[in-house]
């Protein structure tokens, strides 16, 4: 369980700060997008289990949307939980969105993709915005799988 995890977030972690500073390609952001995804995906699985080992619920949801609705409803007074949901949706939907790429190989690499009708610019800022909120979300995982 948690083991799974701190694999993805290690693998992340080397994507964002070794890779990304070396090659300065937008292949190694969406790269680091889905190790997150799968990273948040994974925990949201683990959490479920828990609940459902616990018997505070019946079984686990099947679909995705349906598991992204128990994390909204049971895991509610988690502010941790709450603000990662939207963004795991994000990174979802990322390879589906039109993408442009701007200054690959040099020191302002950007990725921009085109969110319904707002344009989003995944650069280094947006990622350390990121990367601050999936760690404080994985630290919570790690305490309430640990209990």
């Amino acid at each position: 369980m948690i083991e799974d995890i701190m694999k993805e977030k290690i693998s992340a972690d080397h994507l964002l700060y070794v890779s990304l500073k070396y090659t300065k390609t937008c292949d190694v952001i969406l790269n680091l997008l889905a190790r997150w995804k799968s990273l948040i995906e994974n925990s949201f699985d683990d959490l479920i289990q828990l609940y459902v080992d616990s018997g505070k619920i019946p079984e686990i949801p099947n679909s995705p949307k349906q598991r992204i609705e128990f994390i909204k409803k049971y895991f509610k007074n988690k502010e941790e939980i709450q603000e990662i949901v939207p963004l795991y949706i994000f990174f979802k939907r990322v390879p589906d969105m039109t993408k442009s790429r701007e200054c690959e190989f040099r020191k302002n690499v950007a990725l921009k993709v085109k969110d319904c009708d707002e344009n989003v610019c995944i650069n280094m800022d947006k990622l350390t915005e990121y990367s601050v909120k999936v760690d404080k979300f994985t630290d919570l995982v790690k305490t309430m799988l640990m209990e």
